[in-house]
């Protein structure tokens, strides 16, 4: 197999599950429209206030594993199947096109998530140090804020810094392209962020309650 047709394969493959909107099938199988409550929004986050503690994690862990998946099992088979190994240049392609296929999922006309879950795994996957401060930091921010979307945009950032503190010395493409992918995620959060300017983003609460959906 050609070098263009493996790259073409594992990116097809990693958009494709990328897409797959765990958020509205758990929801759809629960009969609510995930689309049609709370924020409107598939992902974990929406799913979490809407439906309960429970569904909401479930929904984090599948959409984090389409990440992890993509950036790190696509490239193993490839390296298996194929004897392929372009060093950390297809998971990078297959990490992008998971978080893609999430944020624009063929399944729900391109209308789907914000990507940081999906983000999540494919950063265990490839650089799991700067992984690891993120999540910290998404810890430490939303016990002292509530504000998911603060969490979200502060581990984001830090995670920028961790990736070229970490990785920068073995190469400048894993810190380039994480920082693209990570500015990707942060411009999903446009509308949160408008909100926090304006003072009307909502506080996360563990209780479900309708007035805060």
């Amino acid at each position: 197999m050609t070098t263009t047709m493996i790259y073409s394969v594992c990116g097809v493959l990693a958009y494709l599950l990328g897409a797959i909107p765990f958020g509205f099938l758990v929801a759809r199988a629960k009969g609510v429209d995930i689309r049609a409550v709370g924020s409107g929004n598939i992902g974990a986050t929406n799913v979490f206030r809407s439906m309960g503690k429970g569904w909401g994690i479930l929904v984090f862990i599948c959409d984090a594993f389409k990440g992890f998946i993509s950036a790190s099992v696509f490239p193993l088979l490839a390296k298996t199947l194929w004897a392929f190994d372009s060093g950390v240049v297809l998971p990078l392609v297959c990490a992008c096109l998971a978080v893609a296929g999430h944020n624009w999922p063929v399944y729900l006309r391109f209308k789907g998530g914000k990507g940081v879950a999906t983000g999540v795994g494919a950063m265990i996957g490839l650089a799991p140090m700067a992984a690891g401060v993120g999540m910290l930091t998404w810890v430490l921010v939303f016990v002292a804020t509530r504000f998911v979307s603060v969490a979200s945009i502060a581990s984001i950032i830090m995670v920028v810094g961790a990736v070229w503190f970490f990785y920068a010395k073995t190469g400048i493409l894993l810190p380039v392209v994480l920082t693209v992918l990570c500015g990707l995620v942060i411009g999903r959060h446009k509308s949160n962020i408008q909100r926090l300017i304006h003072g009307s983003e909502n506080r996360f609460e563990f209780k479900k309650n309708p007035d805060n959906q």
